[in-house]
């Protein structure tokens, strides 16, 4: 993968298009703004993805973001940068491939739009967090939501 190809690909799925130049994009992806980021040179990439506003955090949401981290995430993931919690997935840019990057851009925009209410990426969910780690259970199963 490279910065031609993720052109051809986000303005192929997205829904509206903010900024589109070689190493960052941004624009709309059902209903939800993603920014791709990219280093060619250091082959990394990420997508990103505003989830909620870091000072209206509070210990128990951190709590649950760490948690969904773990079992309900799966490629994405929460981080803190700024003032907000972003969805974020990070990947070297070179080994990617179209449907992972699609996949992902799913997964981001999931996850920004679940916080506050399932914190999850997807319908899947691996294991069920510390209860299922300290079993030893790690099949990723569906979950209901």
């Amino acid at each position: 993968m490279n910065n031609q190809r993720l052109d051809s690909i986000i303005r192929e799925h997205a829904d509206t298009i903010h900024d589109g130049r070689p190493g960052y994009w941004q624009f709309d992806y059902y209903g939800h703004t993603l920014i791709v980021l990219t280093d060619e040179n250091h082959n990394r990439m990420r997508i990103i993805s505003p989830a909620f506003p870091v000072g209206e955090m509070n210990e128990e949401l951190a709590m649950v973001c760490l948690s969904a981290n773990f079992d309900r995430a799966l490629d994405a993931r929460y981080a803190i940068s700024g003032d907000f919690v972003w969805s974020a997935f990070i990947h070297p840019l070179q080994q990617l491939d179209v449907s992972s990057f699609v996949d992902a851009m799913t997964q981001v925009a999931t996850l920004a739009a679940t916080f506050g209410t399932s914190f999850n990426s997807s319908g899947l969910s691996f294991g069920g967090g510390e209860d299922d780690a300290a079993e030893g259970d790690g099949d990723a199963t569906e979950t209901a939501g």
